[in-house]
C-alpha cells in the first residue's frame, strides 16, 4: 500500500533530526501550556484531575480545556475551567465556539467567565454538531466566523485570547493564502495568541510562521505538540485536520501496536527531538494536547529541561 493511501507523507524535511544529542544542554528558556478536555464519566474525572496535579508544578503558563462539536460540552468546559481556576492556581483559558448559540448567548457565556474570574479565551469557529453533516454553516443570530467571535468578545471584555492556526492549511480552506488571510483577520480583530493545529513535520511549521510574518501577523504562533498515545489513532485525527505524517514516523511506530510502552518510549522520543529542532529555530513556547493523560507530558517535559521549581535550599545560620 502507498503511503498516500495510509495517509502519510514523504520525508521532505530539511532539518536534521539532531536534537537528542545527550551532551547538547537543556534548555532553560522553555515555556508550556497544556490542553485538556472536559471528563463525560466520573471515571475520566478522576483522570483528567490526576493529569491536572501532575502537571500543575510544571507551572504551565495556563492551561486550556476545549469546548465539544456544535457546543456539547458547554456546561461541562465551564465547570472544568472554573474549577482549575479556583482549586489549582492555574491560569485557565476556557475554549469558545460559534456554533450552536446566538451573538446574545455567547456574549453571556463571556461575561460569566469574566465574572469568574477568566481572563483568556480560545476563539474558535467551532466544528457542526455530530450528526448534522460536514459542511459549516454560521448559526442563525450568531457569530459567523472565528474573527467575528474574537470582535465580539473584545466588546465584552478586555480578554486576553488565543486562535488557531493552521502550519498545513485548514482542511476547508479554498488555498494557503486564503487560510492566511483568515488567521489574519483574527488577528487584527483582537487575537493576541495563535496556537499551531498539530503538525509533525517541524518544516511545515517555520514555513508557515515565515508566511505569516512576511503578511503582517506578529504574534506569537505556538506549535501545538501531540504526544502519541497510539499511532492508528494519531492517523485519523490527521486524516480529519490536514496534519500529513511523515513516512519515518510511520517506520518508527510499525510493530508497537500491542506494545504500549516501547511505544511511548518512541513518542517521547519524537515529541521531544521534534521540540529541540524547533527550539533551535528560535522557537520557546509549546502548547501539549495531552488528552487528558499527564504521563507522556511530564515525561517530555522533563527531558526538555521544564521541571518543578525546587524550593531554595536553607541557608546556615
Amino acid at each position: 500500500m502507498s503511503l498516500a493511501a495510509l495517509g502519510l507523507a514523504p520525508d521532505s524535511s530539511t532539518i536534521a533530526r539532531t536534537g537528542l544529542r545527550l551532551g547538547t544542554p537543556l534548555p532553560a528558556d522553555l515555556a508550556v501550556s497544556f490542553e485538556f478536555f472536559p471528563p463525560k464519566t466520573e471515571k475520566m474525572e478522576q483522570t483528567l484531575w490526576q493529569a491536572v496535579h501532575k502537571l500543575a508544578p510544571l507551572q504551565p503558563e495556563f492551561v486550556s480545556v476545549t469546548y465539544g462539536a456544535g457546543g456539547s460540552t458547554r456546561e461541562r468546559t465551564h465547570a472544568t475551567v472554573c474549577r482549575l481556576q479556583k482549586e489549582t492556581g492555574l491560569r485557565a483559558a476556557a475554549h469558545l465556539t460559534c456554533v450552536g448559540a446566538t451573538r446574545d448567548e455567547i456574549d453571556a457565556i463571556a461575561r460569566t467567565y469574566w465574572d469568574s474570574g477568566i481572563r483568556h479565551i480560545v476563539a474558535l469557529r467551532g466544528d457542526p454538531p455530530t450528526g448534522v453533516g460536514t459542511a459549516y454553516e454560521p448559526y442563525p443570530g450568531g457569530y459567523a466566523y472565528a474573527a467575528d467571535l474574537v470582535e465580539g468578545l473584545k466588546r465584552v471584555a478586555d480578554f486576553e485570547i488565543s486562535v488557531a492556526a493552521y502550519p498545513e492549511s485548514h482542511p476547508q480552506a479554498t488555498s494557503p493564502q486564503h487560510d492566511l488571510d483568515n488567521l489574519k483577520r483574527k488577528i487584527d480583530a483582537g487575537a493576541t495568541r495563535a496556537i499551531s493545529q498539530f503538525f509533525f513535520d517541524s518544516e511545515a511549521y517555520l514555513r508557515f510562521v515565515e508566511r505569516a510574518a512576511a503578511a503582517g501577523i506578529t504574534v506569537p504562533i505556538v506549535p501545538g505538540i501531540l504526544p502519541i498515545t497510539n499511532f492508528t489513532r494519531a492517523i485519523e485525527f490527521s486524516a480529519s485536520c490536514g496534519a500529513s505524517i511523515p513516512a519515518w514516523m510511520a517506520e518508527l511506530f510499525s510493530g508497537l501496536d500491542s506494545d504500549p510502552d516501547t511505544r511511548h518510549l518512541v513518542a517521547a522520543t519524537v515529541a521531544v527531538e521534534q521540540c529541540r529542532q524547533l527550539h533551535a529555530e528560535g522557537v520557546k513556547n509549546f502548547h501539549f494536547y495531552t488528552l487528558n493523560r499527564a504521563e507522556l507530558t511530564v515525561g517530555i517535559c522533563h527531558m526538555l529541561g521544564v521541571r518543578p521549581k525546587q524550593p531554595a535550599e536553607a541557608t546556615a545560620g
